[in-house]
């Protein structure tokens, strides 16, 4: 029905034409729901007024409906179509009708203009559709500025739907309504496109989901990714789509809300390449010199991204490690393992937090302390960007240590009581042969002032046994970023702190990890901090990851047994529990681990014959992973 291509909008200014939209294509069959997304100035309303014939810029490229060419239209064509063919609810509501004409004679004006049937005609139809749209009889002599902004919604909308359209455009139908009124809104909208073509413009993700059958997101004017709305939402590959998802609250959502870093440029300040690359966290250069093309992938997407969309960064794969221990005394001694970890796959995305949690000895710093390249795995093979870490050259390998930093459980014995804070921020440096004098200095004040502590002479000679638990954490994150690392696994960095330097502290990892870009690898035994931090989480029991997946999904449905007994001891003030944990025994493995069936065998209440007869894999359902025979 409609077809856009290589659509250009600009508009004049005192510096010249602006680009608002730049190169946009877009298909939309008969009968189909298409959402536009993206930030306030993305150039979403300008595209619809470019459908509409009423762009204040000048538009160039091609919009073809029912294949008529509309930028060639005359002024009289365009008003014939306008209404009567395609049809828009705009933005802003309460600007769109007069103050001091009835609601019926303002809806009654749209049926007017379209057909010569007479005023009698028309008030029947106003009346009809207002009807339809739950504005019954008492509301069509009112003035508009006596309606609530719900009423106003529903009165535009008769209007729009009056001339009976083939196609119409909602720009943010639901924006700036109260949350039961936008549902009272967006259910009317199910029930009337059933069978119309429906174009929704809104930065309300959630409106879009429930109206559009795919959706395309749109930023500075440019086109990023399009795809089915559903999986474009669940998994977003654009890092801009995933920074929109990240940002959007929802009543079932348990992470803290990010923002996407740094500003929304201008228009007159659009940089060039990749519109998004001066916010992205896996820029590269190629991303400042050339914009991206779109490019098709299997699934149904199209992505405009040089890197193929979100990246992954780190990866462990089949991950085992153990420690030697001793058995038996003097001549009958003998050598014994714990394994500590064992077998595990983890990923690590640009950007990402990533939560691992588990109780106390399930392997969780182990593993940590492996992707970090401290220590040697015994088998698996750590991946970073690509290339296995263990198999680097000395000179690479330093190099990528210092894309890979390590924040310990317990700073009082990570960091040397020997070096005043200044040498401890600094000493990275050093080993790095980053810079000097007064380079080093600046980078130190810098990373200091990331961590909000002073910068003063009398704070950097103080030594780690003068500093608080949190002061002393600080330093410990001042330490590990000096460097500006790509990743940070931060191993519990807050759990030997009181509640409100805690989350101070972890506040305080977010924002770094947000405005610097870094992946963060968050290693935590509380299920709550790690729900509120993690973008996804992973649970580890007995050396093993056993369940992974979106923080929401694992906090409001876990799947695997362990990860509900790890919900239900979680803190909390009320009563509230989770009703299945109540019965749970307490943690053991026992034997099991050992022999070959699953760890978690003696403590599980749900385990069955199948459980009894081997371990478990690690392997996809419903969007996640899960190590359970249950799920089989």
């Amino acid at each position: 029905m409609l077809e856009i291509k290589n659509l250009n909008v600009k508009y004049p200014s005192t510096q010249g034409l602006l680009t608002v939209l730049d190169n946009i294509n877009l298909r939309l069959e008969p009968g189909g729901k298409l959402g536009i997304v993206g930030e306030s100035g993305s150039g979403k309303t300008s595209l619809a007024l470019a459908l509409m014939g009423l762009s204040p810029g000048k538009v160039e490229g091609s919009i073809l409906y029912r294949g008529r060419e509309l930028l060639s239209q005359s002024r009289d064509e365009w008003e014939k179509l306008r209404g009567e063919t395609i049809a828009m609810v705009m933005q802003h509501s309460g600007e769109m009708l007069t103050p001091l004409i009835p609601l019926i004679n303002q809806v009654s004006e749209a049926y007017l203009k379209k057909h010569s049937h007479g005023k009698d005609k028309a008030y029947r139809q106003a009346f009809h559709f207002l009807e339809k749209v739950g504005l019954p009889e008492r509301f069509h002599r009112r003035l508009p500025y006596t309606l609530s902004g719900g009423e106003v919604q529903r009165a535009l909308l008769a209007m729009a739907l009056i001339t009976d359209p083939e196609l119409l455009i909602l720009d943010e139908p639901v924006s700036s309504l109260d949350a039961l009124s936008r549902e009272e809104i967006l259910k009317l909208l199910d029930e009337l496109t059933v069978e119309r073509t429906v174009l929704v413009i809104s930065h309300d993700l959630s409106s879009v989901a429930r109206l559009a059958e795919r959706t395309s997101v749109l930023y500075c004017g440019t086109l990023l990714e399009s795809g089915p709305t559903g999986a474009l939402f669940q998994e977003p590959h654009h890092p801009y789509s995933r920074a929109l998802v990240r940002s959007y609250p929802t009543i079932g959502g348990v992470k803290e809300l990010q923002g996407i870093r740094g500003d929304f440029p201008p228009l007159a300040e659009r940089p060039g390449g990749c519109p998004f690359h001066p916010r992205c966290t896996q820029a590269i250069e190629v991303c400042a010199r050339e914009k991206p093309s779109p490019r098709h992938q299997d699934n149904g997407r199209v992505l405009s991204c040089h890197r193929g969309g979100v990246v992954e960064l780190l990866r462990g794969e089949a991950i085992s490690r153990r420690y030697l221990l001793e058995k038996g005394s003097g001549t009958n001694k003998q050598a014994a393992y714990l394994e500590a970890v064992k077998g595990v796959d983890v990923c690590l995305d640009e950007g990402e937090v990533y939560a691992l949690v588990g109780e106390s000895g399930s392997g969780k710093t182990t593993l940590g302390r492996v992707l970090a390249g401290i220590d040697r795995p015994e088998a698996g093979s750590v991946y970073f960007q690509g290339q296995d870490i263990q198999s680097l050259p000395a000179k690479d390998y330093k190099k990528t240590r210092r894309d890979l930093q390590m924040l310990f459980q317990n700073s009082g014995e990570a960091l040397s009581h020997r070096l005043n804070v200044f040498e401890l921020v600094e000493e990275p440096l050093i080993i790095q042969n980053e810079g000097s004098g007064q380079t080093r200095r600046e980078a130190v004040y810098n990373a200091l002032k990331w961590a909000r502590l002073p910068v003063n002479d009398h704070f950097l000679q103080e030594y780690p046994h003068h500093l608080s638990g949190g002061e002393l954490q600080r330093v410990a994150i001042a330490r590990a970023l000096v460097l500006e690392p790509r990743v940070l696994i931060a191993d519990e960095p807050s759990a030997s702190l009181d509640p409100s330097v805690q989350a101070k502290i972890i506040k305080l990892l977010l924002h770094l990890q947000n405005e610097k870009g870094f992946a963060l690898f968050f290693i935590t035994h509380d299920l709550a901090l790690a729900a509120r931090a993690g973008d996804r989480i992973g649970v580890m029991h007995s050396g093993r990851l056993v369940e992974e997946g979106p923080s929401a999904a694992i906090v409001q449905r876990p799947l695997h047994p362990y990860t509900r007994q790890l919900l239900q001891a979680a803190p909390t003030l009320g009563h509230w529990k989770l009703e299945a944990g109540a019965a749970y025994l307490p943690v053991t493995t026992g034997e099991a681990g050992h022999n070959g069936l699953c760890p978690y065998l003696n403590a599980c209440p749900e385990a069955g014959q199948r459980c009894r007869e081997g371990m478990p894999v690690l392997a996809e359902t419903d969007h996640r992973k899960v190590a359970c025979h249950l799920y089989d």
